[in-house]
């Protein structure tokens, strides 16, 4: 599906009244995002941080409007953990949902077709991305906020901390609906939908 396919599938979600909401996942390290920074001269910053793979993986969905739906868990996620995300989105969202996600194998998983066909498929209607393409999934847009703003030099000592400066993270950037919608901005779709 290309950006004029999308635009298509979304002029109808709309037409239908649907929530449009397009989700991703990512992982968190413990590990900074590094960024430039101001120092003083001859005084350049030194992060210490632990190497370690230890992380946190997150799920979100956005919608155009600004809203952020958002779930983390210490392990990968998968099939079943993404079922119930759906299920939180369904519980929390009245009327039905487009969602708009990439081709991962746990989107087409059986367990997934399980789920739409036991009742689900009534409210949800999923449509996937092409092959790799981050540019056309504003979600992508979340993360680089979370991780190069919000968290940005942040060092942390372990995955409790951790936990503690995302939630926190997340806080900030829910209460900035502007930010999540400016993610949309490239998307030259989005230019003809509203």
């Amino acid at each position: 599906m290309g950006d004029t396919d999308l635009a298509r599938v979304e002029k109808k979600a709309l037409a239908e009244g649907r929530t449009i909401l397009f989700l991703d996942e990512s992982a968190f390290y413990l590990l900074p995002g590094v960024v430039r920074s101001w120092a003083p001269v001859a005084k350049t910053p030194l992060l210490r941080c632990k190497l370690t793979r230890d992380h946190y993986s997150v799920i979100s969905a956005i919608t155009p409007t600004g809203e952020l739906y958002l779930a983390m868990q210490s392990e990968a996620y998968d099939s079943v953990a993404v079922i119930a995300f759906l299920q939180k989105l369904l519980d929390v969202i009245e009327g039905k949902l487009l969602i708009i996600w990439d081709g991962a194998p746990i989107h087409r998983s059986r367990a997934i077709k399980r789920f739409l066909a036991a009742g689900a498929a009534e409210r949800i209607w999923l449509e996937r991305l092409p092959s790799y393409a981050p540019d056309l999934n504003p979600d992508e847009g979340i993360w680089h906020y979370l991780k190069h703003v919000e968290l940005a030099n942040v060092c942390c000592h372990d995955l409790h901390h951790l936990e503690q400066e995302l939630t926190a993270a997340v806080q900030r950037l829910s209460a900035k609906p502007a930010i999540i919608t400016s993610c949309f901005a490239s998307l030259d779709h989005y230019k003809k939908l509203t």
